[in-house]
């Protein structure tokens, strides 16, 4: 027998083997892979499951949400103008809140944890604001704040610090105004929070603090309606 015959007989001897080694092994250790590959299925399962109900309840809430605000949507009456035959109205804006305001609650309260359950607990606070329902709007508006969201959290700070000010409480209003221009968003631009702040200051005698922003917004960029609007302030004072 040549050289090349017994190298060629060697590698299929060890094919053989490392062949039959492996199936021994799979035929030992069958019941541990199907135990594994079974557990690996049910994990998958769960998640293609938890994504299909997370869907489910993302649309169902898009669809309340969308409800209430068709609802929050409706015209106010106008005397001088009476609505087409068939249009649907409401006397005043806090009648209309108060029709709102439990359908917003409601996606609020079901559906917390997807985006429109969200906008829903904002909304909540607004239209529990039109109603003049302060401590609720108050709580909601805490609650919407807190949010992971940062643009709508910087609306229900705005709109914390707004209803806060209307009430006296203007040492937490100064507080959120402050915040929202050290931390500006999409939603809430530093120039916004610096207008509330000066307007604040400017109704409770404090000139000097108020000309001051208004004096920053207008060398900052007077193309900017922020800045257009300190421009006409200062103007306003000489």
């Amino acid at each position: 027998m040549d050289a090349q015959t017994r190298s060629t007989i060697k590698k299929e001897d060890i094919l053989i083997h490392s062949t039959q080694v492996g199936l021994d092994w799979i035929a030992e250790n069958r019941t541990k892979a199907l135990r594994v590959s079974i557990a690996v299925l049910v994990v998958i399962a769960l998640v293609i499951a938890g994504v299909v109900i997370y869907q489910q309840r993302s649309q169902a809430a898009a669809n309340a949400f969308g409800a209430a605000v068709s609802v929050y949507s409706t015209p106010i009456a106008d005397p001088a103008q009476p609505a087409p035959p068939g249009m649907k109205t409401f006397p005043t804006a806090a009648d209309r809140a108060k029709a709102a305001n439990p359908l917003f609650a409601d996606v609020a309260k079901r559906y917390g944890s997807t985006a429109a359950g969200h906008n829903a607990l904002y909304f909540s606070a607004l239209t529990a604001a039109e109603m003049g329902n302060t401590s609720s709007a108050e709580a909601d508006f805490r609650k919407a704040g807190e949010l992971h969201d940062a643009n709508l959290a910087s609306l229900a700070h705005l709109a914390l610090a707004n209803l806060l000010t209307q009430h006296g409480q203007t040492g937490e209003a100064i507080k959120l105004y402050q915040d929202l221009i050290s931390h500006p968003s999409a939603t809430v631009p530093a120039a916004t929070g610096q207008l509330q702040l000066a307007q604040l200051y400017e109704a409770n005698n404090k000139a000097a603090e108020a000309n001051k922003i208004y004096a920053q917004l207008k060398a900052k960029d007077q193309t900017t309606a922020a800045g257009q609007i300190a421009a006409q302030k200062l103007a306003g004072q000489h």
